[in-house]
């Protein structure tokens, strides 16, 4: 298998919530363990908390995420997921799913490197970004 780079996001909880809801955006096959499952010796009051999930989708995108225990105390700060490429139905497609109940700050439009650019915050506090490739001369 040759190596691959995959997000992985890192919430206090609400992991399982966002990444059902990438899902709903992505489509895919979600996989989702908790400390329970993983950890059987794990904090009861934290035992329901998502250790590892990880979202396959049909594009080949992978997405990964986990709640955060107490213990580790504040997740890593989130950065930004870019979706790229030149399937405009399937990119405006994410978009639209992906900005509801979130936040566009850049909203998807024409760029001055000849693409189709646009940036959002998804109602988990994601920033995505999603650049659809200009027609070739």
């Amino acid at each position: 298998m040759p190596s691959r780079l995959n997000p992985y996001l890192n919430f206090t909880d609400g992991t399982r919530q966002a990444m059902e809801f990438y899902k709903s955006a992505l489509g895919g096959e979600l996989t989702i363990s908790t400390f329970a499952d993983g950890m059987p010796g794990a904090d009861p009051a934290e035992a329901g908390k998502v250790m590892h999930a990880q979202l396959e989708t049909p594009s080949g995108f992978t997405l990964m995420a986990s709640d955060t225990p107490t213990s580790m105390g504040e997740p890593r700060p989130n950065g930004s997921i870019s979706l790229s490429g030149e399937n405009e139905a399937e990119l405006r497609g994410y978009w639209d799913k992906l900005s509801q109940g979130g936040s566009v700050m850049m909203p998807l439009m024409a760029a001055p490197w000849g693409d189709t650019f646009g940036m959002l915050t998804d109602r988990f506090g994601v920033g995505w970004m999603v650049n659809i490739a200009g027609k070739k001369a």
